[in-house]
């Protein structure tokens, strides 16, 4: 039997998402408190919420990393994530989507489906995990569920059912809220329209309701309960729910809604050990503590684990369940289970356990689009914030840490700006360490011109052999890097080919241009070791000064990242908008005007757009409104773009690099 289905009905690994303020930390006190994990609610605002560990998050009183914690309710322990809403920690939401086995999605009732909601949500449908929706702030002047399901309709999906009826309640009156704190109904409310569009809705994806609705036969509340529940847990509908977190209602609804019309863990404990480090933290007495999700095995105190990702073995020390600030020395991790593992001191976020069988594949929502430089405080602390930057570096990888060392430089990449300002405060908190940072720059690609060969001959100075050529070809936006060849195991052994390829992402991080090579296909065409003169890792050293002799041989165009946008403000404003979108240098969808709005898609390029939900707000007086998602590179003229020096020794000056790859560089 595989490890997809084995059930265990007594569990769930659940998380909570959303657009950053639409709230999701306080949801998640809401449910630790209704089922006995807390004894008082925390506040965000106060910064007493128990899944706020950070400094930064108690004072900003935001969500800035994933937070685990397992609460039990009815007999059924769920390990519950709350996720970061602002989009500069999107990564943090990646990462925990591939671990999970449903999500409750959090919408405002005022401000509805937002930014975040949509990419979310894209990312949620291209995982098929199952969904409940939570309208939360009902208490709030404003408040208008019935608009926010029109536009989930119209922006997510069709495809919902709202549990309670919501129809003729009075925006922002929180008095009437306690209509809505009821155990969930084996149908819809009776009367009223809720019946019919239960009927309607299920019989869309289920044959059986299907034929009796059309045939006019009675369907049992007991047949409609079976068939929500199994759309809803297999992620083709999604019901709705609401509520008012702040004032506590709805909440018993929302655990009894996880329990129904979210799916159980799964996983085979017969089968060989396979999970998956999705979250780490430092821990002052335990160090690096490695938060793993397990899809098949089992794993106990003192196992020794491999980490196939890394080739490593180590030793498990401890393994923990959360619960709120508290946790608990289990010893033991089953299948279809999430707990906190010490021990693994060289795990990395993303590194499989025992065996890929049945691990999800990564996904990748985030992508940074800034580079910045980091300064130390005190010249003679750089070794100590790179260091602290590398331990960071390994609970986020998208921050992709650049130690220059000849030049003593430092870099980061970041999503945004505010993930600056959490870096700072994490560094100073955590390491005693002050930092500065430079003026971000946007990331820029490059990408072959045309199709050209590069060699390169290292053969001097002695000890040294390695020869190489190889064929490069660009390829269409969004192709990545794919690679071929083979050469004859007497002329270049198998394991000096497979150096070459090892070092293939190191070779193309920097092109001539200074930025990363993409979008191209690498042919090996030929090579050559020497029985006597090769060694280990010459051919390691070789393939970056032959790819940067075949990039100038093609030349290279550069590419500028864009964003995909929404954009919507008072119809008086549609023509300025326009306006500011060619000056951007962007293009546009044929604007909508309705009910005295102004709408219109565009695809604008990041450098000349930064700023720009700035200027929308002031513009319109604080009603225009900008969503905006990553949307790929595009080719940008040189001048309308940035190059950047090579960041440490460029490969063409072979003599220069020969010497800093063999460490004997002066100076």
């Amino acid at each position: 039997m595989s490890a997809e289905t084995i059930q265990h009905q007594h569990l769930r690994n659940i998380g909570i998402v959303a657009h950053v303020d639409a709230g999701k930390t306080t949801i998640t006190e809401n449910l630790l408190f209704r089922a006995g994990f807390i004894r008082s609610l925390g506040s965000v605002d106060k910064g007493t919420a128990h899944t706020d560990f950070l400094d930064i998050e108690r004072e900003r009183g935001i969500s800035v990393r994933a937070a685990s914690t397992t609460i039990r309710w009815k007999d059924v322990d769920i390990n519950l994530i709350d996720t970061p809403g602002h989009m500069d920690f999107t990564a943090e939401v990646e990462r925990s989507l591939r671990v999970l086995d449903g999500v409750i999605l959090v919408l405002s009732a005022v401000e509805g489906v937002q930014a975040q909601t949509e990419i979310i949500w894209k990312a949620l449908r291209a995982r098929n995990l199952p969904t409940l929706l939570f309208i939360n702030k009902l208490d709030r002047i404003g408040a208008d569920p019935e608009r926010v399901m029109d536009e989930i309709r119209r922006l997510l999906s069709p495809a919902i059912l709202p549990l309670q009826a919501v129809a003729g309640l009075p925006h922002g009156e929180a008095e009437l809220l306690d209509r809505f704190d009821l155990q969930i109904p084996d149908v819809g409310f009776a009367g009223g329209r809720f019946p019919d569009e239960w009927l309607e809705r299920l019989a869309e994806g289920d044959d059986f309701i299907m034929e009796k609705w059309l045939e006019s036969k009675v369907i049992s509340p007991s047949a409609l309960k079976m068939s929500l529940v199994r759309q809803s847990r297999s992620g083709t509908l999604y019901p709705v729910l609401f509520g008012a977190a702040l004032k506590e209602q709805g909440m018993l609804p929302l655990l009894d809604g996880i329990l129904e019309y979210l799916p159980p863990a799964s996983g085979d404990p017969d089968k060989p050990l396979a999970g998956v480090v999705f979250r780490l933290e430092h821990d002052k007495t335990m160090g690096r503590v490695a938060h793993v999700r397990l899809y098949s095995g089992t794993l106990q105190n003192r196992d020794m684990v491999d980490n196939i990702t890394q080739g490593t073995q180590e030793k498990v020390t401890q393994i923990r369940k959360v619960y709120s600030r508290k946790h608990e020395d289990t010893g033991l991790l089953k299948a279809g289970d999430i707990a906190s593992v010490c021990g693994l001191g060289r795990a990395r976020i993303g590194d499989v356990l025992g065996c890929s069988d049945g691990v999800p594949e990564a996904s990748h929502l985030a992508v940074p689009l800034l580079l910045v430089q980091v300064f130390p405080e005190k010249d003679a602390e750089i070794a100590m914030l790179v260091a602290a930057l590398q331990e960071l570096a390994d609970e986020d990888p998208l921050l992709g840490l650049e130690w220059i060392r000849e030049e003593r430089k430092i870099h980061v990449k970041i999503m945004g700006t505010i993930q600056l300002e959490v870096l700072g405060s994490q560094l100073k908190s955590r390491f005693g360490l002050g930092a500065s940072f430079g003026t971000p720059l946007v990331i820029y690609k490059e990408t072959p011109a045309k199709s050209a060969t590069g060699y390169v001959s290292y053969t001097m100075p002695k000890p040294c052999w390695a020869i190489l050529e190889f064929y490069l070809k660009p390829l269409p936006r969004g192709s990545g890097l794919i690679t071929g060849g083979w050469v004859r195991e007497e002329k270049m052994h198998q394991r000096y080919q497979n150096q070459v390829w090892q070092a293939m992402p190191d070779a193309l991080r920097q092109g001539p241009l200074g930025w990363e090579v993409t979008d191209l296909e690498v042919t090996l065409l030929n090579g050559e070791h020497h029985i006597f003169h090769t060694h280990p890792l010459d051919f390691v050293t070789a393939t970056p000064m032959g790819i940067m002799n075949g990039l100038m041989n093609t030349g290279t165009t550069l590419l500028e990242p864009m964003t995909r946008c929404r954009i919507s403000a008072p119809e008086h404003c549609g023509s300025k908008i326009l306006g500011d979108i060619v000056q951007m240098r962007g293009t546009f969808d044929a604007p909508v005007i309705e009910k005295g709005s102004f709408h219109v898609e565009a695809r604008l390029p990041v450098a000349t757009s930064m700023d720009y939900s700035v200027r929308l707000g002031a513009m319109t007086s604080g009603r225009g409104h900008l969503a905006s998602r990553f949307d790929g590179y595009e080719p940008c003229p040189l001048e309308l773009g940035a190059t950047t020096p090579y960041r440490g020794v460029n490969p063409l000056d072979q003599a220069k690099y020969i010497l800093s790859v063999r460490k004997a560089l002066g100076g």
